[in-house]
């Protein structure tokens, strides 16, 4: 029985035929021993068909469903064309040799070719991957490397799918060095403090902003040249006009120690060093939060760009905060201080890093173990929604927000709460609509003024008093009632124009039929008593007909 190999390269297709297997008896050791050898594994197999792939995209394609167990197209043609034909209602005498069983079950099932993959296979397919360069002559030295290579690069990028946007690494490495920089800002501030306060003391009292004490210091340098003509720049750094003159007034009556001139020069460029780190860090954070937005903004909506940053940092990514129960999610942070208590069986901690959210912060003492674990309820589900939604939206995450709102004030005052599934089902609407409203934007934007004179000539042959207004600018609740209130007007209104439209037209399919307008109506009433009178006429006719007919003994 002859024996073809399936070899799945990625450069093409390509079939060998294997030749003498009986006297090697399908020895796996003696086709192992001859692998090596180019001479005796060349007489055993032969090349018998190579198939190339047309591009780059659809080696990938045949890599991707090969992988799957799925049959191709081309490799049934590949296979249909290049095999021997069996039969109808006979046993093929050959059978065919693949790597992987997956592929041989489907082609076995699909063309009904008889396939085997098992070790002495796989050993000739070895064979094959060994010295394939050698069997395509048409190949040159490193085509069949860079094939591999290309090959292996885009099939792995298909495999691991992600989104440029949606890169969790980027959020982790910001919050990072946010909290860095922090540390930093802090401690060279209070350098530059100390450094300059033994020339100028009295400026620590004067302006306590960090950042605007490393301006005030590089832009004084001597403080017995601070004179009053500077008080107008002084004015625009500190942004007080006061504030200035009490600086220059310092300044005169000063009990710091001179400086150097060189020493003058170290503290303005560490000034300088602090002034553009937190510049920088300023930059870092809005780049936080426009990355937030785009990562989870459900998530940074509900409790903040920061505290959200630092629950997918410290969970590792945003997949692994998705996955963690709401439980996980509270103490996240407090993990020493969730271990100490249970070695030394004392009390759980209440919140991890949710503990720096706002909510927290304004609940309750005899409350806050409760907003929190309601607070880790809500994330847990913003994060969820996050993690596996295709389109990014706030919604839910404002939504999410507006049920803690009102757990605090069922906790301060009593107040009940809406239901999850109510304040979720509206979401999904209010979704829904904005998602209708971008996709219908783009057109009624460019039409401009040729849509409302359209609209408004549609309202004029409708016979209808609809004005197409201009969107009125919504800003508080009386006016979104209003709103509403004008909306329910405006189609009440259409509905009794539509009903007063039907009448009239129903009027006048009457009045084909033969009921006459008013100006007509004394035609309409002569109309009527004749045909009254010929109806009379007709039954007197038939009632004497009828009296005739009877027999005279039952008149």
């Amino acid at each position: 029985m002859a024996l073809f190999l399936l070899y799945e390269s990625a450069s093409g297709y390509a079939l060998f035929e294997a030749h003498g297997l009986d006297e090697i008896g399908q020895n796996t050791e003696a086709v192992r021993n001859s692998v090596s050898d180019l001479n005796r594994f060349g007489k055993v197999v032969k090349l018998s068909s190579f198939n190339p792939f047309t591009s780059a995209l659809d080696a990938l394609k045949q890599c991707n469903a090969v992988s799957e167990g799925i049959l191709t197209d081309e490799l049934r043609t590949v296979l249909e064309t290049n095999l021997p034909k069996v039969k109808e209602g006979k046993k093929a005498k050959f059978s065919l040799g693949v790597s992987d069983p997956k592929i041989g079950s489907q082609i076995s099932e699909v063309t009904k070719l008889p396939c085997q993959s098992n070790e002495f296979v796989s050993e000739l397919l070895r064979g094959v991957r060994l010295h394939f360069d050698t069997f395509i002559g048409d190949l040159k030295a490193g085509d069949l490397e860079k094939a591999q290579l290309g090959l292996g690069h885009s099939y792995s990028r298909a495999k691991v799918k992600f989104n440029v946007n949606r890169v969790d690494n980027m959020v982790i490495q910001a919050i990072f060095l946010l909290d860095t920089l922090d540390k930093d800002i802090n401690s060279f501030s209070m350098r530059v403090r100390e450094w300059y306060s033994w020339h100028f003391p009295e400026l620590v009292k004067i302006v306590n902003d960090n950042y605007l004490y490393a301006k005030v210091s590089k832009f004084i340098e001597d403080k017995a040249k601070l004179t009053e003509d500077k008080i107008p720049h002084l004015t625009e750094i500190v942004g007080d006009e006061d504030k200035a003159k009490e600086i220059v007034e310092a300044a005169k009556a000063s009990m710091g120690q001179d400086l150097s001139p060189v020493d003058l020069i170290n503290v303005q460029q560490f000034a300088q060093r602090v002034m553009d780190l937190a510049e920088y860090r300023k930059n870092l954070y809005d780049y936080l939060v426009a990355k937030m937005s785009d990562i989870a903004p459900n998530l940074a909506s509900l409790i903040g760009e920061v505290v959200g940053a630092r629950l997918i940092s410290h969970a590792g990514s945003l997949t692994n905060l998705a996955k963690c129960p709401s439980s996980t999610l509270q103490i996240l942070g407090a993990e020493k201080a969730l271990f100490r208590a249970l070695k030394t069986r004392g009390n759980t901690p209440k919140y991890g890093l949710i503990f720096h959210s706002s909510f927290i912060g304004r609940a309750s003492a005899k409350n806050k173990g409760r907003m929190a674990r309601y607070l880790a309820n809500k994330c847990s589900i913003a994060s969820r929604i996050d993690c596996f939604s295709e389109r990014g939206t706030t919604v839910f995450g404002e939504k999410l927000r507006e049920q803690v709102e009102e757990r605090l004030d069922f906790y301060d005052k009593g107040v009940a709460p809406r239901k999850n599934i109510d304040v979720m089902q509206s979401a999904i609407e209010t979704a829904e609509n904005k998602d209708t409203e971008m996709e219908t934007e783009a057109p009624t934007e460019v039409s401009g003024k040729k849509g409302k004179k359209k609209k408004q000539k549609a309202a004029a042959d409708e016979g209808s008093d609809m004005i197409v207004d201009k969107p009125t600018e919504v800003t508080n609740g009386d006016a979104v009632e209003d709103h509403k209130s004008e909306k329910k007007k405006k189609k009440k209104e259409k509905r009794k124009l539509e009903q007063e439209t039907a009448r009239d037209n129903e009027a006048e399919d009457d009045g084909a039929n033969g009921v006459v307008s008013e100006q007509d109506g004394t035609a309409k009433k002569k109309k009527n008593k004749k045909v009254n009178n010929v109806v009379e006429t007709g039954e007197e006719s038939k009632k004497k007909k009828k009296k005739s007919k009877r027999k005279p003994s039952e008149q």
